[in-house]
Order: structure tokens, then C-alpha cells, then sequence
């Protein structure tokens, strides 16, 4: 039996972007272990995170917990602006990643209404 935030077609997307940012974090320079890397990873497994914990709350809290989520989610598109410039990415990944984000924020955004009615 799973939990019912697992069926969220925008929590499966949200767990499928943290492992994309892993595999792409793990070919960035060391120097950025704790600084990109670590800051990347966490605003990325902030967004599910925020997902599963928010539907356990009322209505109100989970309508909170998504736009947490969602807050999260620009920070990665700040986060990957960076990578990019540093050049820890290359154009292609980077438009890959920031078009995930941008799919990923229409589902928040669908959610979050959804939730709010």
C-alpha cells in the first residue's frame, strides 16, 4: 500500500528531477561539494519533500507547502543560471533542466488550485 501523494503525476516528475540533478552534480567540480552541489541538490529534494509532507495537512497547510515547493523550484532555476555561467553545464543540459522546472511549476501551479477549491 503507498501513500496517496506517490499517485501525483507532479511528485513523480519532482523525484525524477532530483535524480537528474544527482547525475548532473556529480560531474561538477569538487571546489563546488559545498557550495553549488550541496545548495542544488537540496532546493531540488526540497520540492518533493514539500509535496509528500504537505498532503498530510489540511487543504490550507498543503496549498503553503506547495508554494514552499515552488520556491524552491526558482531557486534551482537560479541555481542552474549559475552552473551554466560557471560552465559546470553546458547549453543544452541547462535548456533541458530550465524546461523541467518550467513544466514542473505548471503542475505546482495546477495543484495548488486544485487544492484551493
Amino acid at each position: 500500500m503507498g501513500f496517496s501523494f506517490e499517485e501525483l503525476d507532479v511528485y513523480k516528475k519532482a523525484i525524477d528531477f532530483v535524480s537528474n540533478i544527482y547525475l548532473l552534480t556529480k560531474g561538477f567540480p569538487k571546489e563546488e561539494t559545498f557550495g553549488l552541489t550541496s545548495q542544488l541538490r537540496r532546493a531540488a529534494v526540497s520540492i518533493p519533500s514539500n509535496i509528500s509532507e504537505g498532503s498530510s495537512r489540511t487543504r490550507k497547510d498543503f496549498g503553503h507547502f506547495i508554494d514552499i515547493a515552488r520556491g524552491s523550484l526558482f531557486e534551482c532555476v537560479t541555481l542552474l543560471q549559475i552552473s551554466a555561467k560557471q560552465n559546470h553545464i553546458g547549453q543544452e543540459k541547462y535548456t533541458e533542466m530550465r524546461s523541467n522546472l518550467t513544466e514542473l511549476s505548471k503542475m505546482l501551479s495546477g495543484l495548488k488550485k486544485s487544492v484551493s477549491r
